[in-house]
């Protein structure tokens, strides 16, 4: 059953009020609207998306529900562990064990309206990827994937609970009653409703929200989503008075610079497992980063910095042979089959010619590099470098590989303070009544001075069947 366009029942919508309306169409929304549905609500989601298979971010990700990078069905405390290993005690701590309790549930509840999952590999954290997964290959392949799938099996069990998906629909503000959200302004009309959620994605696609939180110059960095998230919910929020939290970090990862042109490079293969391995230098051939920390956190660093496009990966044959191929979407060869530029070199100093980077200067750093990886010192280093996420494999045997790189961000970490029940607050901590969030628009889960992160999708499921549980049972 297609969706119905909001366009062609323009009168149908505006003689409604509604029990929820939902703003966006991603996993958060869909999930939201179809429990709200599911539990006997009145829902309507509208999408700012105009075909059935409407852009987002839910549906080009690779479809995998972790919790920092560990099993959402395993023991709490090692789910507890991943929590803090990555965004070392940012979480807030409430959001965090509703994520630790409730994921798992979640993912049962989606298997039975029909969404199907896989294992895709040994590690713990792959072991809920949507089915069927994307192939291991570079470039854009999302369509009939597992995640395409997912939102297309929502869409049908939203609309067998008697829920409506409405497509081409851009709202433009939140209605208030006194301080009560009870609809929404969309295509010049109000539309009613007890409750709205605001799931329409993060801010990453608005160059100037970017500029002015996290990237001074966010045309040197690579849109590696759907570039749908203009953060249009999180300012109607704010309008309502709702407080924000850590708007400057984003998820994403490194990608080759061929990315910047050349279309089949991304979103995969991303270049982190080679980074954490070998080394990343600047122009001058100098360590920038603490590559220890992972690909999210060095596509921050990059894009940070002065010169985004400054980034190029160093390794030597047994990385590239290694992790350049062990990776779950390699790049070895996926990239280069893509049209990717791999960079050799019989020596270190031709290296260096071939990348355009100064030869002492990479000799130097390289040098000192492969004396930490011999003594273990790696807080010796310029700048230190820790060892706790992967092990810093030396850079000796040639040919030498480097890769030209950038960062690519995915979705934006920060964004409306929430609630263990996805109830949006203000300021001084009170819920705006009527007002919920969920997915990449909300803040307090994901970023702090780790960058660290948990799950796109994992968050987005559960506080959007939060969202939908607390209506409903307000109902009751």
């Amino acid at each position: 059953m297609a969706a119905r366009s909001f366009c062609r029942h323009n009168r149908f919508m505006s003689e409604q009020i509604y029990d929820l309306i939902v703003i966006g169409g991603g996993i958060a929304g869909m999930v939201a609207g179809t429990r709200a549905a599911e539990r006997g609500l009145k829902v309507a989601i509208l999408e700012r998306g105009e075909a059935a298979d409407y852009k987002c971010n839910t549906r080009w990700s690779g479809g995998i529900v972790h919790v920092g990078y560990v099993d959402p069905k395993e023991p709490s405390a090692n789910i507890a562990a991943g929590i803090e290993r990555n965004t070392r005690g940012y979480t807030d701590p409430e959001l965090g064990r509703i994520l630790i309790e409730q994921t798992g549930q979640v993912i049962d509840w989606l298997r039975q309206q029909g969404v199907r999952f896989m294992r895709t590999g040994p590690l713990s954290y792959l072991a809920w990827t949507m089915a069927p997964p994307r192939a291991l290959v570079a470039g854009m392949d999302w369509k009939g994937r597992g995640p395409d799938v997912m939102l297309r099996t929502l869409t049908d069990r939203l609309q067998r609970f008697g829920g409506t998906l409405h497509l081409g629909v851009s709202v433009d503000r939140l209605i208030l009653d006194g301080d009560r959200v009870v609809g929404v302004e969309a295509g010049g009309q109000s539309l009613r409703a007890t409750a709205v959620v605001v799931a329409d994605g993060g801010f990453q696609a608005n160059r100037a929200l970017i500029r002015q939180h996290m990237i001074p110059e966010p045309g040197a960095v690579k849109q590696r989503g759907a570039e749908t998230g203009l953060g249009d919910g999180m300012r109607m929020a704010t309008e309502a008075g709702a407080a924000v939290t850590g708007l400057d970090c984003f998820y994403g990862h490194l990608l080759s610079r061929d990315s910047m042109t050349n279309d089949k490079v991304w979103p995969y293969p991303e270049l982190d497992a080679m980074a954490v391995a070998g080394i990343v230098v600047n122009r001058a051939g100098q360590r920038f980063l603490n590559e220890g920390m992972g690909g999210v956190h060095m596509a921050n660093t990059i894009a940070r910095g002065t010169d985004p496009l400054c980034a190029t990966l160093i390794m030597d044959t047994p990385i590239w042979e290694g992790p350049g191929r062990s990776a779950r979407i390699p790049a070895n060869p996926s990239l280069e089959r893509a049209g990717g530029t791999i960079l050799r070199g019989a020596t270190l100093r031709e290296l260096a010619s071939v990348a355009q980077l100064d030869p002492d200067g990479l000799e130097a750093t390289v040098a000192g590099y492969n004396a930490a990886c011999a003594s273990g010192d790696f807080a010796a280093l310029s700048p230190a470098r820790s060892t706790d996420k992967a092990k810093p494999m030396p850079i000796a045997k040639a040919p030498f590989v480097a890769i030209q790189a950038c960062a690519g961000i995915t979705y934006t970490m920060g964004g409306l303070r929430i609630d263990r029940d996805a109830r949006v607050l203000t300021p001084d901590g009170t819920p705006i009544p009527g007002l919920y969030a969920a997915g990449a628009t909300t803040g307090g889960i994901e970023g702090g001075p780790a960058i660290g992160y948990i799950g796109g999708l994992s968050k987005a499921a559960v506080f959007g069947f939060r969202a939908a549980e607390h209506v409903a049972g307000a109902r009751q």
